[in-house]
C-alpha cells in the first residue's frame, strides 16, 4: 500500500469513527465534521499533486464505509435510528457489493478501473449530512430513507454503464 497524504488522510476516518463512540453531541459533530473534511481533502490532494492510485481509490470508500458503518452501529445501538434507516442509509454500498459480486461473475473485476461516481458522492455527502442531524437528535420521516435506496439504485445503474461503456 502506498502511504501517499491522501491516503493518511482516508485512513484518518477509522480513529474518527472510533471517538464517534464517546458520548458527547460536540465531540460527535466534531467528528463528523473532520470525516467530512478528510473525504474532501483526500481526493482534491492526489489529483492536485498526481498522487491518484488505484490504492487511494479503493482506500477512500473504504474509510467512508467503516466511518459510516460505525456511526449507524452506534445511533442504533442507542435507539436513535431503526434497522431499516440504517440498512436504507447503506444502500449505496449495498449495490457497491452488488456491482463487485456482477464484476468477479464476469471476471471482469482486475480491468475495472476504480473510481468516484456521481451517485456515491452524493450519498455519501447525503450520509454526512443527516448523521450530523441525527447526532442532534432530528427524526427524518420514511421518504428520506426510501431516497437512499434510489441513491443506492442509481449508484448501481451508474456503475454498470461506466463498465458497459468501457466495453465499447
Amino acid at each position: 500500500m502506498q502511504l501517499t497524504l491522501p491516503n493518511f488522510i482516508s485512513l484518518l476516518r477509522a480513529p474518527l469513527a472510533v471517538l464517534f463512540i464517546y458520548e458527547n453531541t460536540y465531540v460527535r459533530l466534531l467528528v463528523i465534521l473532520f470525516a467530512m473534511i478528510t473525504d474532501s481533502m483526500d481526493g482534491y490532494l492526489a489529483r492536485k499533486y498526481g498522487v491518484t492510485s488505484v490504492t487511494g481509490a479503493i482506500l477512500d470508500p473504504i474509510m467512508d464505509k467503516f466511518f459510516v458503518s460505525t456511526v449507524l452501529i452506534v445511533l442504533f445501538m442507542e435507539h436513535q435510528i431503526s434497522l431499516y434507516e440504517a440498512m436504507a442509509m447503506l444502500s449505496r454500498d449495498f449495490s457497491l457489493c452488488a456491482f463487485a459480486a456482477y464484476l468477479a461473475m464476469r471476471n471482469k473485476w482486475s480491468s475495472f478501473k476504480f473510481k468516484a461516481i456521481r451517485w456515491g458522492k452524493i450519498s455519501t455527502a447525503m450520509q454526512f449530512l443527516v448523521l450530523s442531524a441525527l447526532t442532534l437528535g432530528k427524526q427524518f420521516s420514511a421518504s428520506l430513507y426510501v431516497l437512499f435506496v434510489v441513491f443506492g439504485c442509481l449508484a448501481f445503474f451508474e456503475l454498470v454503464s461506466m463498465n458497459e461503456a468501457k466495453k465499447s
